[in-house]
């Protein structure tokens, strides 16, 4: 056979392979979400947590964890410079100290004493006087309650300066380094928590039988372990067919629902692995 008609029939063949694979993928629909939907399929992810200061800045001076390690809730894993705060906060002490003495100072001596031997007008000037001073205790009593919400204020920033972990889990990166300035608010530590979830992906009519809060139970791929789990999330997907082969398939087919699924913790069940649910879980509802 001539080398080139060899070479031009080949080619034939070649591109009608393409376009039969084409079809075929038109006709099933053959993206990401479809494959989901056949298989219910997902992977085990572990939720992420980024950690951050609350609303305060600072120099980082005690960086107490490093990747890979386990953490507890409320283990301190960062700490910012507390200098200037802890100069204010003795500063505001002394002040509302100053205070107090003031008040019980000015209390002790609004008391009047004997009135039977003095006179009227003395008397009166001294219900006067008391008045005044008793006008001036207010005004005392005023600044040091003022005061006193500055300094929650600034235990409060305190506090913040110190960054605990909100729950169990593990440290996968750190974001910032002993000595650099930290900006509020600023991810500095990103931690794996305990919390494990996967997600597939079902058609409307299962959905119908479905609502968040509701148990799931589905089936690791390696072991054939049964691992229950919540729907914390039931939303439509994103369009994913475009009502393609409307006139083989159903608009109910073709609508695709995400179902995000946290598991119950298991013995052998882990991030990374695929978790698949049976059509069966969804028909008994």
């Amino acid at each position: 056979m001539n080398p080139k008609k060899r070479a031009l029939r080949v080619g034939a063949v070649f591109i009608g392979l393409l376009i039969i694979g084409g079809l075929l993928l038109m006709y099933k629909g053959n993206d990401a979400i479809q494959m989901g939907m056949e298989k219910k399929e997902g992977i085990l992810t572990a939720e992420q947590v980024k950690m951050s200061f609350d609303s305060v800045n600072g120099r980082l001076v005690n960086l107490a964890v490093k990747e890979g390690d386990e953490v507890k809730a409320g283990d301190v894993v960062m700490e910012l410079d507390s200098t200037d705060t802890d100069l204010a906060i003795e500063k505001l002490e002394a002040q509302i100290a100053q205070l107090d003495a003031q008040i019980r100072s000015t209390s002790g001596s609004q008391d009047t004493g004997d009135t039977e031997s003095l006179s009227l007008p003395t008397i009166a000037q001294e219900r006067a006087s008391a008045a005044n001073m008793s006008n001036d205790v207010d005004s005392l009593v005023q600044q040091r309650q003022a005061l006193a919400v500055q300094l929650k204020q600034l235990q409060v920033s305190k506090e913040r300066l110190t960054l605990r972990a909100p729950e169990d889990g593990k440290v996968i990166k750190v974001l910032a380094k002993e000595g650099e300035m930290i900006s509020q608010n600023t991810p500095v530590i990103l931690l794996e928590s305990k919390r494990s979830y996967y997600d597939i992906y079902i058609s409307e009519k299962q959905a119908q039988g479905l609502s968040e809060g509701d148990t799931i139970t589905g089936t690791t791929v390696a072991g054939g372990k049964k691992v229950t789990g919540t729907i914390q999330l039931l939303t439509k997907a994103p369009e994913f067919a475009d009502l393609k082969q409307s006139r083989e398939k159903g608009q109910a087919d073709l609508t695709a629902f995400q179902v995000r699924i946290f598991i119950d913790p298991k013995e052998g069940v882990a991030p990374g692995m695929t978790i698949g649910v049976k059509d069966s879980e969804f028909a008994k509802r």
